[in-house]
């Protein structure tokens, strides 16, 4: 289970409308933060994912975040709204037989290149 993870974004505002707009197929919604500092989004299950806003250069790595799904029609509509909301593909919605007989998943990457998964791995 994810408790929280946070990533480093270059423009707050336009990923935080980034990562509404990708979410909301999912269910998942915008929880609490400070203007111009950061936000949180519950995930469910009591957890959060965060973005946060760099001040001066980039982190030194990137993030992969997996967010766990119920079905592989969530799987699909991540995939879509994160590409209307200008991600870019990086993996269309599909069987992973390389990771488990059963997992299914989409990667995007986010505004900042961030490789962002929705999963299932269930029969």
């Amino acid at each position: 289970m994810i408790d929280h993870i946070t990533v480093v974004v270059s423009d707050l505002e336009k990923s935080k409308l980034f990562y509404e707009r990708a979410f909301a197929p999912l269910g998942y919604r915008l929880s609490f933060g400070k203007d111009g500092v950061f936000w949180a989004f519950d995930i469910g299950a009591g957890s959060l994912s965060e973005i946060q806003r760099w001040d001066s250069e980039p982190p030194l790595t990137r993030v992969h975040v997996a967010f766990r799904v119920n079905s592989k029609a969530d799987v699909e509509a991540f995939y879509r709204a994160a590409l209307e909301a200008g991600g870019t593909d990086n993996g269309a919605p599909g069987p992973r037989p390389e990771y488990t007989a059963n997992y299914y998943a989409c990667f995007i990457l986010d505004l900042d290149g961030y490789n962002i998964e929705a999963m299932l791995n269930e029969p």
